[in-house]
């Protein structure tokens, strides 16, 4: 079992009405339930969801990013921003194009629609998050993210980076068998 919580005994001092463990619960309970209300009236109100209005918040506040940089502005993995991005590119909200000296880096940017949008748009909720974490100052972010990562150790969550707050997951490409081997050939 390791450090995999033994699910009927802790439900049971749960249970016996530990405060701390209500309080935990009605933290994260009001936390995700401030992200969810603000998600929704985001699509409410410009027809995005909260995510999407996150990520255009990020880039409109640069010229150019490449999906690197704006995974880093997110605090994201680089797969979550993608799925993301390629939904505001789908509405014309921003648009993808090569660099210039290096073809290969993609710079992402608002387009004037996007920028439009963002005129009208509500706050995004993540940057309330945002701001609290700020204020809890470095040393209790880490406790926090230390405690946090300790849960999730103990609940047995996967380890794979998540999606972005009501976003669903990005889609796992499987490579061919073909590939693969392919792929060993040049290895070997």
């Amino acid at each position: 079992m390791g450090t995999q919580v033994n699910a009927q005994g802790a439900e049971r001092r749960a249970s016996a009405g530990d405060p701390a463990t209500r309080a935990v619960l009605d933290a994260i309970r009001r936390i995700v339930r401030a992200l969810r209300e603000s998600s929704r009236a985001t699509e409410r109100s410009v027809g995005i969801g909260a995510a999407q209005l996150f990520v255009l918040h990020r880039l409109a506040s640069a010229p150019a990013l490449s999906l690197n940089e704006l995974a880093a502005r997110t605090l994201t993995h680089q797969s979550s921003v993608s799925v993301v991005v390629s939904r505001l590119a789908d509405r014309g909200l921003v648009t993808r194009s090569r660099g210039g000296d290096d073809g290969r880096r993609i710079s992402i940017s608002a387009t004037a629609a996007g920028r439009a949008l963002l005129a009208r748009a509500p706050a995004a909720a993540q940057e309330r998050l945002l701001a609290g974490l700020a204020l809890l100052g470095a040393g209790q972010r880490r406790q926090l993210a230390d405690l946090l990562g300790r849960l999730i150790d103990l609940m047995a969550l996967p380890d794979k980076s998540p999606p972005m707050f009501f976003e669903p997951a990005p889609a796992v490409r499987r490579k061919s068998h073909e590939s693969q081997k392919k792929r060993r050939a040049r290895l070997a």
